[in-house]
């Protein structure tokens, strides 16, 4: 395992040297992009310090980004909320439709009741109001 560090590191060192001097010189398109990546990846250790005392956990966010959190947090509890809402219509409409068929097979039975029941002497049920 410590072969493959030992000759990963002066490749590298090797491949850094070369993109400097390839950048330079402006020799090849192809080397000069990978190169231009090299120069954005590796920066100056000024800017790079620079760079994480903006970023660090307790340095000040810009208002951009305090405002660019918010919409985000806006945008994920108004979708949050539409989907309570939808599975809310959702379970109402089910919950509606039971209601409708427990009435309908409630009404089915208590007339097969009367059916059954019914003795053919008197009118059916809801004839058989005494009025006042």
């Amino acid at each position: 395992m410590s072969w493959t560090y030992a000759t990963l590191l002066p490749l590298l060192t090797v491949l850094l040297a070369l993109s400097r001097e390839l950048m330079q010189k402006n020799v090849g398109f192809g080397f000069l992009f990978f190169a231009s990546h090299l120069h954005r990846i590796f920066m100056k250790e000024a800017d790079a310090s620079n760079f994480f005392r903006r970023r660090s956990r307790r340095g000040v966010k810009s208002q951009d980004e305090i405002n660019a959190e918010q919409r985000l947090v806006l945008a994920a509890d108004e979708r949050k909320r539409e989907f309570h809402e939808e599975k809310r219509n959702e379970f109402e409409s089910y919950a509606e439709e039971e209601h409708d068929e427990q009435n309908e097979r409630t009404r089915e039975s208590t007339e097969q009741w009367r059916e059954f029941h019914y003795d053919g002497m008197h009118p059916p049920h809801e004839y058989n109001r005494h009025s006042i």
